[in-house]
């Protein structure tokens, strides 16, 4: 590379942020049209290197700017102010299946940007680049309270925005592999919600085995969010994703204990045996195991265990009997979930019931399952572990990287105008009661 009167200059800005901001990534100080890789790389808590990488020419003044300029190869092409970020896929020599999670929220996830000459694919950790820069992102906005539950039975984490309330609040259901799922509660925290992250899935009864949380586990959850000194208790929703979905949405119709102003519902059906459980959304799927289908590389297809849709009202939640606001977040190419048909079926039976008012769709095509906040990296498949057989199998979710990625920022941020119209007041930022 020709000299220059200074060093190239890589920056970030801002250096440090939510999770679910944007950034501007330049590079100063270059030679005219000279042809650059960038490259950013995360190391994550699951001890998996992540990268994603892009190839630039700078203009006639030395300058590559990422949210003006092309890139003309590397994990992804054209203007993509944040594809450094959500086209991250774990580095070559990373065994199959990786997913990338956050499992401590108090710790920021920290992305280490650098610029090398020529355009490169490969062989970053080998060589020494033109410049550096790094830049550190939270879940967790300062002075967050993170407190954790252990009362009348229930698990799970709260998080509490800093003020002195009350504020709107959120019971946030992740689905997945169970466990306590911090990330998501945390973000909502940042935003001003009280948010607790319930642990429902894989929980052990007192002789050391697999239980299945009965409705009145997320009732309790429901009331002692509800009574909560900082928490306004006639704004509180209910967010649902996979599992969470049915359990949200049959609570909602027929709990008189659990009732939110408005729920979320992500990647789920509304598929349930009448006044059921999470139970008897196991004992569904288990009863159709022989319609589990695989890939071309043996990975588990889920999604037809609960289709076709059941005809049978009996089988699946009374959508006419919601009373409150609902958003429908569905990736079309959902390999897990029936998300989208499940979605049009909730449609058709709200507007039979002339509650269609309610209801809001958000369906994405080349949008797979796991519908995570903007900028998230995407796994189109996964190594998932079975609980009740305490072995590891390997998942198709579905989604294509750069589709599936513009949904996650779209989706989140509807989510988060959902939440400010239906619990917030008239002003736009999130005030207390």
């Amino acid at each position: 590379m020709a000299e220059t009167d200074s060093s190239p200059l890589l920056s970030v800005h801002p250096s440090t942020c939510l999770v679910d901001e944007k950034f501007e990534v330049e590079v100063q100080h270059l030679p005219a049209d000279s042809k650059i890789t960038l490259h950013a790389l995360i190391h994550s808590d699951d001890g998996d290197d992540w990268e994603a990488f892009g190839h630039y020419t700078s203009d006639s003044s030395g300058t590559v700017k990422v949210s003006r300029d092309k890139s003309l190869g590397g994990t992804f092409e054209g203007v993509e102010a944040m594809a450094l970020l959500w086209s991250m896929r774990p580095v070559p020599e990373s065994k199959p299946g990786r997913l990338f999670k956050k499992k401590n929220v108090q710790t920021p996830v920290k992305v280490v940007f650098s610029v090398h000459e020529g355009h490169l694919a490969k062989g970053f950790k080998h060589r020494t680049p033109l410049a550096s820069a790094s830049a550190e992102r939270w879940y967790l906005a300062p002075d967050v309270q993170r407190v954790e539950v252990a009362e009348r039975g229930i698990k799970g984490t709260l998080f509490i925005p800093p003020g002195s309330g009350p504020f709107p609040a959120v019971l946030d259901l992740l689905g997945g592999q169970g466990g306590r799922v911090e990330y998501h509660s945390a973000l909502l925290a940042s935003h001003g919600y009280v948010s607790l992250a319930l642990e429902y899935i894989g929980l052990l009864n007192a002789a050391g085995k697999l239980q299945h949380m009965d409705n009145t586990y997320f009732e309790t959850a429901f009331t002692l969010l509800k009574k909560h000194p900082k928490v306004c208790p006639d704004k509180v929703a209910v967010m649902g994703m996979s599992f969470g979905v049915p359990v949200t949405l049959g609570l909602t119709a027929y709990s008189e204990i659990m009732e939110p102003k408005c729920v979320i519902c992500v990647s789920g059906s509304h598929i349930m045996p009448l006044k059921g459980s999470l139970a008897d959304v196991y004992a569904a799927l288990q009863q159709n195991v022989e319609k589990i289908r695989y890939d071309e590389k043996m990975r588990i297809i889920w999604r037809d265990l609960l289709l076709p849709i059941p005809v049978d009202p009996s089988k699946k939640v009374e959508m006419g009997k919601i009373k409150c606001p609902v958003l429908l977040i569905a990736g079309e190419d959902d390999q897990n979930w029936p998300a989208s048909e499940s979605a049009e079926d909730m449609k058709r039976m709200m507007e039979k019931a002339g509650n269609a008012h309610l209801l809001t769709v958000l369906s994405y095509p080349g949008t797979g399952h796991l519908i995570e906040p903007p900028y998230s990296p995407h796994a189109r498949f996964s190594d998932f572990k079975l609980l009740e057989a305490k072995t590891k199998v390997m998942i198709l979710w579905g989604g294509e990287t750069a589709p599936h990625s513009r949904a996650q920022e779209e989706s989140w941020q509807k989510t988060l105008a959902f939440l400010e119209e239906h619990l917030c007041d008239s002003s736009r930022e999130v005030t207390p009661c």
